[in-house]
C-alpha cells in the first residue's frame, strides 16, 4: 500500500495574538525526569464515555510517560455547571478510572484528569477524590494525589471586573456586577502551568477542577523542554482521543512530542490516523481552523505539514506557539434562570403534521393571552416555548433540509420563577395540545401524549452568564494546589 501524501496548511492573512513574550512570572515547575521524547497516552475524549481495554493495554506497551483524560465540556449546556454536578453516571466513571488507575500503577507514571466532574467546579474535585479513595482501597493502592482548584468567588470576579480585570470575548454579553453575583458558580480554565505544578510534586495522580481540554496532555511535554508548538498541537489533537482516527470510539491514542514535532498514533486494531483525519481536528470545536487561543498564548498551524510515518501514524511539524501578554484564562459562570416543566403531544393526522408550524402559532397566540387570564401570572414572568420533534427542532429558523414526516411530536416548555408555576401552567396548557382545532370552524382533533401525566418537571434551569477573560499577573494566582495521600494505609 502506498502512503498518502503529506498535507501542508496554510492560512489567509489574519490577525494573531500578540508575539511578545509574557512578563517574567513565578519560577517554572522542575522538568519531570523522564526520557526524551515525552509520550502521553490519552485513553478517551473524555472519562464516562467508554475505550477499549485492549486497545489501553497495547497503549501501555508502548511505555508512556503519563496517561491523561478529559473530564468535562459545556457540550451539554449551563445546567451541569449551575447546578455543580456531573453529566456522566458515578458507576460509570468510576469503573474507568479504577481500569485507568490500574493502567498507571502497572505503568509507574503520572495519571491526570482535567475538569473534573464535567463542570470541574471544587465540589466536582473532591467528587473524583472520593472515587479514587474508594479504589484506591479495593485495589489495595496507596496514593499521592495533587488536586488544583479552579472555582471562584463571585465576589472576587466582581471585584475583578470593578478593577478591568475581565476582558470581554467575542460576542460576550453586556455585564454588570450585579450577572456576575448572580452566578451559582464560576470556575476558571487552568492552562499547563497549574498541571506543571502538580506533576512538579510527584504525585501519583492529579485531579484538576475546570481547565482547557488540551493544558492536561500538554503540561508534562512542556515541562521536558520539548518543542511548545508541538506540545499544544499535539495536545490538540489527542484531546478527543480516537477522534483523529479512522476508529473514532475506540478511544486510545498515544501522541509522542520531541523538540520539533510530534506523532500521533491510534492503539485499536484497525484504526489509523491520516493527515487528513489529524488536520481536520483543528476544526472540532475551534472557529478558526489555524489558530487556537489557550491560557497564556495562542497555537498557529498555519505552517503546519501532516506527514504519514506508516499506514497507522502522522508526524506533524511547523506548529508554533505564540506567547501573549498578558496572561488570561477564560472564565465560564452560570446562573439560575427559573423553573421548568415540559409536555410532550404526538401529531399523526396527515392535516396538522402537514400544517404543525400554523398549528403551534396559533396555539401559542391563545395560551398566551389564557394563560394570565385563568392564573394571575403575568406575561412577563412565564415563557412558553414549542419544538417540532421531526421538523426543524434542533436548528429552527435556521433549518435548510425540507421533506415530510409521518408524525410529529410538540414539545411544549413552560418557564416560570417557580416550579409550582410551571407546572401549573404546563396542566393549563395539557387540553389544549390534546384538543386544539387549526381552524375555529372545524371539529376538535384528538393527538395523542405518549405517556401519563403529560407534565414532567424539569426543575431548576441555569444559563451562561460569562463569556470572559481574567487577566493574572500569575498564571496560578486563580487556582489552588494542594497533595494528600488516599487508599490503602493512607491517614485519616
Amino acid at each position: 500500500m502506498s502512503s498518502p501524501p503529506e498535507i501542508r496548511c496554510r492560512a489567509s492573512q489574519m490577525p494573531l495574538p500578540g508575539k511578545t513574550p509574557p512578563a517574567p512570572r513565578r519560577p517554572e515547575a522542575q522538568p519531570h525526569h523522564t526520557t526524551l521524547p515525552t509520550r502521553v497516552l490519552i485513553p478517551s475524549g473524555v472519562l464516562g464515555f467508554g475505550f477499549e481495554r485492549d486497545a489501553l493495554r497495547r497503549g501501555l506497551a508502548r511505555a508512556p510517560h503519563a496517561i491523561v483524560i478529559d473530564g468535562g465540556s459545556t457540550d451539554s449546556g449551563p445546567f451541569y455547571l449551575g447546578a455543580g454536578v456531573s453529566k456522566y453516571s458515578r458507576a460509570s466513571t468510576k469503573a474507568e478510572w479504577r481500569a485507568l488507575m490500574e493502567a498507571r500503577a502497572e505503568a509507574g507514571v503520572p495519571l491526570v484528569i482535567g475538569s473534573a466532574g464535567t463542570c470541574g467546579t471544587d465540589a466536582m474535585v473532591d467528587w473524583m477524590v472520593a472515587i479514587t479513595d474508594e479504589v484506591a482501597g479495593e485495589l489495595g493502592q496507596r496514593v499521592r494525589v495533587a488536586t488544583v482548584r479552579s472555582s471562584q468567588s463571585p465576589d472576587a470576579i466582581a471585584a475583578a471586573f470593578d478593577a478591568g480585570r475581565l476582558v470581554a470575548l467575542p460576542d460576550a454579553p453586556e455585564i454588570g456586577r450585579g450577572d456576575i453575583e448572580s452566578c451559582r458558580h464560576i470556575v476558571a480554565l487552568a492552562g499547563a502551568e497549574p498541571f506543571r505544578e502538580a506533576l512538579a510534586t510527584g504525585a501519583d495522580i492529579v485531579i484538576a477542577g475546570r481547565a482547557t481540554d488540551t493544558a492536561g496532555i500538554a503540561a508534562l511535554p512542556l515541562m521536558n523542554g520539548e518543542h511548545p508548538g508541538a506540545a499544544w498541537h499535539g495536545a490538540k489533537v489527542a484531546e478527543c482521543g480516537a477522534l483523529c482516527s479512522t476508529r473514532p470510539m475506540s478511544g486510545v491514542v498515544l501522541v509522542t512530542v520531541d523538540e520539533s514535532g510530534f506523532t500521533v498514533e491510534p492503539q485499536a486494531v484497525g484504526a489509523r490516523c491520516t493527515p487528513h483525519s489529524v488536520s481536520a481536528h483543528m476544526l472540532y470545536e475551534n472557529a478558526d481552523p489555524f489558530v487556537l487561543a489557550e491560557p497564556g498564548g495562542a497555537l498557529d498551524v498555519t505552517h503546519a505539514r501532516y506527514r504519514p510515518i506508516d499506514d497507522r501514524s502522522v508526524r506533524v511539524t511547523g506548529s508554533e506557539w505564540l506567547p501573549s501578554d498578558p496572561y488570561t484564562v477564560k472564565l465560564e459562570g452560570a446562573g439560575f434562570a427559573g423553573f421548568q416543566t415540559t409536555a410532550l403531544v404526538l401529531l399523526r393526522n396527515r392535516r396538522y403534521v402537514e400544517n404543525a408550524g400554523r398549528w403551534v402559532e396559533r396555539l401559542g397566540r391563545f395560551l398566551a393571552d389564557e394563560i394570565p387570564a385563568r392564573t394571575g401570572v403575568a406575561a412577563r414572568d412565564f415563557a412558553l416555548d414549542f419544538r417540532i420533534i421531526g421538523r426543524d427542532a434542533a436548528l429552527g429558523a435556521l433549518e435548510k433540509r425540507g421533506g415530510d414526516a409521518n408524525e410529529v411530536g410538540i414539545l411544549c416548555t413552560v418557564t416560570a420563577d417557580t416550579q409550582e408555576t410551571a407546572h401549573e401552567i404546563a396542566k393549563l396548557a395539557n387540553p389544549f395540545l390534546l384538543h386544539f382545532p387549526l381552524t375555529e370552524d372545524e371539529e376538535l382533533p384528538t393527538f395523542a401524549f405518549p405517556y401519563s401525566p403529560a407534565e414532567t418537571d424539569r426543575g431548576p434551569l441555569y444559563e451562561f452568564r460569562l463569556n470572559h477573560a481574567l487577566v493574572l499577573d500569575d498564571p496560578m494566582s486563580a487556582f489552588t494546589l494542594d497533595t494528600l495521600e488516599l487508599g490503602h494505609g493512607a491517614p485519616r
